[in-house]
């Protein structure tokens, strides 16, 4: 089941529901996404099983309002604070090739001759993946803003200013909402773009933090259930309608160095991220950048990130905010 969210003339929103391939429909009675969420995590459902007992009324071609502008983020709360864009890295393979060149190097080499990545890379390799009952090593994690900085599919993803770089990261994230006993519940995964700072980045791992304070945008749409355990998808951006670069990418535990759960884990484990009814999007990492292919992204391009299974891809253009005066006051 996929589901998405769509914005009404009045301000109201449709919530969505359809199967791959096939038309949607709209969920009866629902507010939005977040209050069919909280129903089924405060009731003990699945979410499945509320979505069927509201019922479904009107058919909605998703494809038509994503090209008119009217999808919202699949997932958002009323008060776009209780919503957290948060992510971990380190956390993929990548290629065979790559995952065999890695694994030896990060076996053969010397700890002390090891950036603190490949540090962190190896401690995934050896512990990501616990054993039940175990608690697996924790991954770098990262903290994006909140729901203010999430971007609607189809929107614009704006750069700072004083940002070196706008770049894309095709990314799997964890939709999550808090049940009002501060249970934490996954709805499904989506797509994501983890749109980073890659050249800040760059000069000073120390950066890391600045470098994700970026927006991002996930969608269009939410997979209900578990993540596949291969999941491929494409990445590519367009520059004057044109394709300017594409690649496959992959995720999924079969393509990770920590399972899902171990993740989840590490991120909920802090009782500031169990708070009732709040809203997190958890972005689960990559091994495909542009950046990484020495492509330098510009004002006007477009990134384009899709997975079988999960439903239409997501599109954002990149835009360049205007530089502001920041003055800090007395009172």
């Amino acid at each position: 089941m996929l589901v998405s969210q769509l914005k009404n003339a009045d301000g109201s929103i449709t919530v969505v529901v359809r199967e791959e391939g096939q038309g949607g429909r709209a969920v009866k009675g629902a507010a939005s996404l977040h209050a069919l969420a909280m129903e089924a995590a405060d009731a003990g459902k699945s979410l499945k099983d509320v979505i069927d007992a509201h019922g479904l009324g009107d058919a909605v071609d998703v494809e038509r309002a994503y090209a008119e502008g009217r999808l919202l983020s699949p997932i958002t709360h009323p008060d776009p604070g209780h919503l957290h864009l948060t992510g971990t890295g380190l956390t993929h393979l990548g290629s065979a090739a790559t995952r065999d060149a890695m694994h030896k190097k990060t076996s053969e080499a010397a700890e002390e001759t090891l950036t603190d990545s490949m540090k962190m890379f190896r401690m995934g390799l050896e512990g990501g993946k616990p054993k039940p009952g175990e608690k697996g090593v924790q991954p770098e994690w990262f903290y994006k803003g909140n729901g203010t900085q999430a971007v609607a599919p189809g929107a614009a993803l704006t750069s700072p200013s004083f940002a070196a770089d706008g770049g894309e990261e095709p990314e799997m994230a964890g939709i999550y909402v808090i049940s009002s006993k501060g249970v934490p519940f996954r709805l499904g995964f989506a797509v994501a773009n983890e749109f980073s700072d890659h050249v800040t980045e760059r000069v000073n791992y120390l950066w890391l933090a600045h470098s994700k304070l970026r927006q991002a945008s996930f969608g269009p749409e939410i997979r209900i259930g578990k993540a596949p355990d291969d999941i491929r998808g494409f990445s590519r951006i367009l520059r004057d309608g044109k394709v300017l670069w594409e690649k496959p990418f992959v995720s999924g535990e079969a393509n990770m160095s920590h399972t899902f759960a171990n993740l989840e884990y590490h991120h909920f484990k802090y009782g500031l991220f169990r708070q009732p009814g709040e809203v997190h999007v958890h972005m689960f990492g990559t091994a495909t950048l542009s950046f990484g292919d020495g492509i330098r992204t510009q004002k006007g391009d477009v990134f384009e990130i899709g997975a079988d299974g999960f439903g239409l891809p997501l599109r954002n253009s990149l835009a360049v905010a205007e530089e502001e005066t920041v003055e800090i006051k007395q009172l």
